[in-house]
Protein backbone atom coordinates (compact mmCIF):
# COMPACT_ATOMS: atom_id res chain seq x y z
CA UNK A 1 0.00 0.00 0.00
CA UNK A 2 1.29 3.46 -0.88
CA UNK A 3 1.82 5.82 2.01
CA UNK A 4 0.15 8.61 0.03
CA UNK A 5 -2.55 8.62 -1.16
CA UNK A 6 -4.37 6.32 1.28
CA UNK A 7 -7.33 4.26 0.10
CA UNK A 8 -10.19 3.74 2.55
CA UNK A 9 -11.04 0.00 2.37
CA UNK A 10 -14.80 0.37 1.96
CA UNK A 11 -17.08 -1.89 -0.15
CA UNK A 12 -18.34 -0.34 -3.38
CA UNK A 13 -22.00 -0.33 -2.30
CA UNK A 14 -21.34 1.54 0.97
CA UNK A 15 -22.13 5.28 0.93
CA UNK A 16 -21.12 5.97 4.53
CA UNK A 17 -18.10 4.01 5.77
CA UNK A 18 -17.70 3.69 9.54
CA UNK A 19 -14.58 2.51 11.34
CA UNK A 20 -13.71 1.85 14.96
CA UNK A 21 -9.95 1.48 15.25
CA UNK A 22 -8.23 0.17 18.37
CA UNK A 23 -4.55 -0.70 18.68
CA UNK A 24 -1.21 0.30 20.12
CA UNK A 25 -0.97 3.29 17.77
CA UNK A 26 -2.96 5.01 15.06
CA UNK A 27 -1.76 4.92 11.45
CA UNK A 28 1.39 6.99 11.95
CA UNK A 29 2.22 7.88 8.35
CA UNK A 30 1.32 11.22 6.84
CA UNK A 31 -1.56 10.36 4.48
CA UNK A 32 -4.55 11.73 2.64
CA UNK A 33 -7.68 10.28 1.07
CA UNK A 34 -10.50 11.48 -1.15
CA UNK A 35 -13.14 11.14 1.58
CA UNK A 36 -14.09 13.68 4.25
CA UNK A 37 -13.36 12.24 7.70
CA UNK A 38 -15.09 12.90 11.04
CA UNK A 39 -13.20 11.32 13.95
CA UNK A 40 -13.78 11.00 17.69
CA UNK A 41 -10.82 10.10 19.93
CA UNK A 42 -11.98 7.44 22.40
CA UNK A 43 -8.62 6.64 23.98
CA UNK A 44 -5.07 7.92 23.68
CA UNK A 45 -3.32 11.24 23.36
CA UNK A 46 -0.52 12.66 21.30
CA UNK A 47 0.32 15.04 18.47
CA UNK A 48 -1.47 15.60 15.19
CA UNK A 49 -0.47 17.24 11.94
CA UNK A 50 -3.41 18.35 9.79
CA UNK A 51 -2.35 20.35 6.76
CA UNK A 52 0.20 22.80 8.12
CA UNK A 53 -1.25 22.76 11.64
CA UNK A 54 0.55 21.00 14.50
CA UNK A 55 -1.41 20.40 17.70
CA UNK A 56 -2.24 17.87 20.36
CA UNK A 57 -5.19 15.51 20.64
CA UNK A 58 -6.76 13.84 23.66
CA UNK A 59 -9.80 11.80 24.67
CA UNK A 60 -13.15 13.22 23.45
CA UNK A 61 -11.60 15.45 20.80
CA UNK A 62 -13.54 15.55 17.51
CA UNK A 63 -11.88 16.44 14.21
CA UNK A 64 -13.20 17.02 10.70
CA UNK A 65 -10.61 16.46 7.95
CA UNK A 66 -11.35 17.44 4.37
CA UNK A 67 -10.72 15.65 1.09
CA UNK A 68 -7.03 15.10 0.28
CA UNK A 69 -5.89 17.06 3.34
CA UNK A 70 -2.60 15.48 4.57
CA UNK A 71 -2.82 14.38 8.20
CA UNK A 72 -1.34 12.07 10.82
CA UNK A 73 -2.05 11.28 14.48
CA UNK A 74 1.00 10.21 16.48
CA UNK A 75 0.58 8.75 19.95
CA UNK A 76 2.70 10.00 22.84
CA UNK A 77 5.20 7.36 23.95
CA UNK A 78 4.35 8.20 27.58
CA UNK A 79 0.67 7.45 26.99
CA UNK A 80 -0.41 4.21 28.67
CA UNK A 81 -3.03 1.87 27.25
CA UNK A 82 -4.21 1.55 23.68
CA UNK A 83 -5.37 4.07 21.10
CA UNK A 84 -8.97 4.09 19.94
CA UNK A 85 -10.80 6.26 17.42
CA UNK A 86 -14.22 6.15 15.77
CA UNK A 87 -14.36 7.63 12.28
CA UNK A 88 -16.89 8.04 9.50
CA UNK A 89 -15.84 8.62 5.89
CA UNK A 90 -17.98 10.12 3.14
CA UNK A 91 -17.97 12.62 0.28
CA UNK A 92 -20.26 15.49 -0.65
CA UNK A 93 -21.62 13.28 -3.43
CA UNK A 94 -22.07 10.08 -1.38
CA UNK A 95 -25.85 10.37 -1.69
CA UNK A 96 -25.91 11.87 -5.16
CA UNK A 97 -24.38 14.95 -6.75
CA UNK A 98 -27.24 17.27 -5.81
CA UNK A 99 -28.23 15.82 -2.43
CA UNK A 100 -26.50 18.35 -0.18
CA UNK A 101 -27.55 21.19 -2.51
CA UNK A 102 -31.18 20.72 -1.45
CA UNK A 103 -32.69 23.73 0.38
CA UNK A 104 -33.11 21.62 3.52
CA UNK A 105 -29.32 21.32 3.80
CA UNK A 106 -28.39 24.92 3.06
CA UNK A 107 -26.99 25.35 6.58
CA UNK A 108 -24.54 22.47 5.93
CA UNK A 109 -22.59 24.47 3.33
CA UNK A 110 -20.21 26.08 5.89
CA UNK A 111 -19.38 22.54 7.09
CA UNK A 112 -18.20 21.50 3.62
CA UNK A 113 -16.39 24.80 3.09
CA UNK A 114 -14.55 24.57 6.43
CA UNK A 115 -13.75 20.87 6.00
CA UNK A 116 -11.37 21.80 3.18
CA UNK A 117 -8.95 23.21 5.79
CA UNK A 118 -9.86 20.79 8.57
CA UNK A 119 -11.30 21.88 11.89
CA UNK A 120 -11.80 20.80 15.49
CA UNK A 121 -15.30 20.72 16.99
CA UNK A 122 -15.45 22.63 20.28
CA UNK A 123 -19.12 22.42 21.32
CA UNK A 124 -22.04 19.96 21.07
CA UNK A 125 -19.37 17.30 21.61
CA UNK A 126 -21.29 15.01 23.98
CA UNK A 127 -24.26 14.74 21.58
CA UNK A 128 -21.98 14.15 18.58
CA UNK A 129 -19.91 11.59 20.51
CA UNK A 130 -23.03 9.69 21.51
CA UNK A 131 -24.14 9.38 17.88
CA UNK A 132 -20.67 8.39 16.65
CA UNK A 133 -20.26 5.78 19.38
CA UNK A 134 -23.41 3.89 18.38
CA UNK A 135 -23.33 4.40 14.61
CA UNK A 136 -21.70 1.02 13.84
CA UNK A 137 -24.33 -0.86 15.85
CA UNK A 138 -27.46 0.34 14.07
CA UNK A 139 -29.20 -0.31 10.74
CA UNK A 140 -28.20 1.40 7.49
CA UNK A 141 -31.27 3.63 7.65
CA UNK A 142 -30.51 4.63 11.25
CA UNK A 143 -26.89 5.27 10.25
CA UNK A 144 -28.13 7.69 7.61
CA UNK A 145 -30.39 9.61 9.98
CA UNK A 146 -27.64 9.68 12.64
CA UNK A 147 -25.17 10.96 10.04
CA UNK A 148 -27.50 13.82 9.08
CA UNK A 149 -27.93 14.70 12.76
CA UNK A 150 -24.14 14.64 13.26
CA UNK A 151 -23.74 17.11 10.39
CA UNK A 152 -26.55 19.21 11.86
CA UNK A 153 -24.90 19.34 15.29
CA UNK A 154 -21.49 20.17 13.82
CA UNK A 155 -23.03 22.89 11.62
CA UNK A 156 -24.38 24.54 14.79
CA UNK A 157 -21.23 23.98 16.87
CA UNK A 158 -18.34 26.25 17.69
CA UNK A 159 -15.30 25.13 15.71
CA UNK A 160 -11.62 25.97 15.27
CA UNK A 161 -10.07 25.96 11.79
CA UNK A 162 -6.76 24.07 11.67
CA UNK A 163 -4.89 24.41 8.39
CA UNK A 164 -4.21 27.49 6.28
CA UNK A 165 -5.53 27.95 2.75
CA UNK A 166 -2.13 28.65 1.26
CA UNK A 167 -0.82 25.26 2.40
CA UNK A 168 -3.30 23.01 0.61
CA UNK A 169 -1.47 20.61 -1.69
CA UNK A 170 -2.15 17.11 -2.91
CA UNK A 171 0.93 14.99 -2.36
CA UNK A 172 1.42 11.83 -4.34
CA UNK A 173 3.89 9.09 -5.19
CA UNK A 174 7.50 9.68 -4.20
CA UNK A 175 6.80 13.19 -2.97
CA UNK A 176 4.19 11.87 -0.57
CA UNK A 177 6.59 9.30 0.84
CA UNK A 178 9.35 11.90 1.18
CA UNK A 179 7.09 14.30 3.13
CA UNK A 180 5.85 11.44 5.30
CA UNK A 181 9.43 10.39 6.11
CA UNK A 182 10.35 13.98 7.02
CA UNK A 183 7.34 14.39 9.31
CA UNK A 184 7.84 10.98 10.90
CA UNK A 185 11.53 11.59 11.62
CA UNK A 186 10.78 14.98 13.15
CA UNK A 187 7.98 13.69 15.39
CA UNK A 188 10.15 10.79 16.54
CA UNK A 189 13.21 12.93 17.33
CA UNK A 190 12.02 16.45 18.26
CA UNK A 191 13.28 16.00 21.85
CA UNK A 192 16.82 15.66 20.54
CA UNK A 193 18.95 18.05 18.53
CA UNK A 194 17.92 17.92 14.85
CA UNK A 195 20.15 19.65 12.32
CA UNK A 196 19.27 20.63 8.78
CA UNK A 197 21.88 18.11 7.63
CA UNK A 198 20.06 15.34 9.52
CA UNK A 199 16.67 15.99 7.98
CA UNK A 200 18.10 16.82 4.54
CA UNK A 201 19.67 13.35 4.54
CA UNK A 202 16.22 11.85 5.23
CA UNK A 203 14.92 13.72 2.18
CA UNK A 204 18.01 12.77 0.16
CA UNK A 205 18.74 16.43 -0.59
CA UNK A 206 21.33 19.07 0.14
CA UNK A 207 20.41 21.35 3.10
CA UNK A 208 19.76 24.35 0.83
CA UNK A 209 17.59 22.35 -1.57
CA UNK A 210 15.70 20.82 1.35
CA UNK A 211 14.95 24.23 2.90
CA UNK A 212 13.46 25.46 -0.38
CA UNK A 213 11.56 22.21 -0.91
CA UNK A 214 10.01 22.17 2.58
CA UNK A 215 8.93 25.81 2.56
CA UNK A 216 7.37 25.53 -0.88
CA UNK A 217 5.21 22.65 0.32
CA UNK A 218 4.28 23.80 3.82
CA UNK A 219 4.61 27.61 3.62
CA UNK A 220 6.83 27.55 6.70
CA UNK A 221 10.50 26.82 7.32
CA UNK A 222 11.51 23.47 8.74
CA UNK A 223 12.88 25.23 11.83
CA UNK A 224 9.47 26.82 12.50
CA UNK A 225 7.75 23.48 11.93
CA UNK A 226 10.08 21.85 14.45
CA UNK A 227 9.43 24.63 16.98
CA UNK A 228 5.66 24.14 16.55
CA UNK A 229 6.01 20.46 17.46
CA UNK A 230 8.23 21.23 20.45
CA UNK A 231 5.87 23.93 21.78
CA UNK A 232 2.93 21.56 21.31
CA UNK A 233 4.68 18.96 23.44
CA UNK A 234 5.49 21.58 26.09
CA UNK A 235 1.81 22.59 26.23
CA UNK A 236 0.78 18.99 26.94
CA UNK A 237 3.34 18.69 29.74
CA UNK A 238 2.38 22.05 31.25
CA UNK A 239 -1.32 21.16 31.23
CA UNK A 240 -0.91 17.66 32.65
CA UNK A 241 -0.62 16.71 36.28
CA UNK A 242 3.11 16.39 36.77
CA UNK A 243 5.87 17.72 38.98
CA UNK A 244 8.15 18.81 36.14
CA UNK A 245 9.55 22.28 36.46
CA UNK A 246 9.35 24.61 33.49
CA UNK A 247 13.08 24.12 32.98
CA UNK A 248 12.60 20.33 32.84
CA UNK A 249 9.69 20.72 30.42
CA UNK A 250 11.78 22.91 28.13
CA UNK A 251 14.50 20.24 27.94
CA UNK A 252 11.96 17.42 27.49
CA UNK A 253 10.53 19.38 24.55
CA UNK A 254 13.85 19.74 22.77
CA UNK A 255 14.99 23.18 23.92
CA UNK A 256 18.46 23.44 25.41
CA UNK A 257 18.04 27.02 26.59
CA UNK A 258 15.30 28.15 28.99
CA UNK A 259 15.35 31.77 27.84
CA UNK A 260 14.90 30.67 24.23
CA UNK A 261 12.07 28.34 25.24
CA UNK A 262 10.25 31.15 27.09
CA UNK A 263 10.69 33.51 24.15
CA UNK A 264 9.47 31.03 21.52
CA UNK A 265 6.56 29.90 23.70
CA UNK A 266 5.27 33.44 24.22
CA UNK A 267 5.69 34.28 20.54
CA UNK A 268 3.47 31.33 19.55
CA UNK A 269 0.99 31.15 22.44
CA UNK A 270 0.86 34.79 23.46
CA UNK A 271 1.54 33.99 27.12
CA UNK A 272 4.47 32.64 29.12
CA UNK A 273 4.79 28.94 30.04
CA UNK A 274 4.00 29.84 33.69
CA UNK A 275 0.83 31.65 32.67
CA UNK A 276 -0.16 28.74 30.42
CA UNK A 277 0.24 26.28 33.30
CA UNK A 278 -1.95 28.41 35.59
CA UNK A 279 -4.59 28.84 32.91
CA UNK A 280 -4.85 25.10 32.22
Amino acid sequence: MKVLPFTIPKPENVTLYTERYKGETFYEKLHQHKEIQISLVIEGEGTYIIGDCVGDYKVNDIFVIGENLPHVFKRDESCEGSCEMISIFFSKNSYGEGFFKLPEFEHFQPFFNDAVLGFEVLSNKSEIAKLLTRIRKISKYEQFTSFIEILNLIAKAETHTLSSLINLKKYGGNEGKRMSDIFQYTMDNFQKEITLNDVADIANMTPNAFCRYFKQRTTKTFVNFLIDIRIGNACKLLASNNDFSITEISYKSGFNNLANFNRKFKAIKGITPSEYRKKH
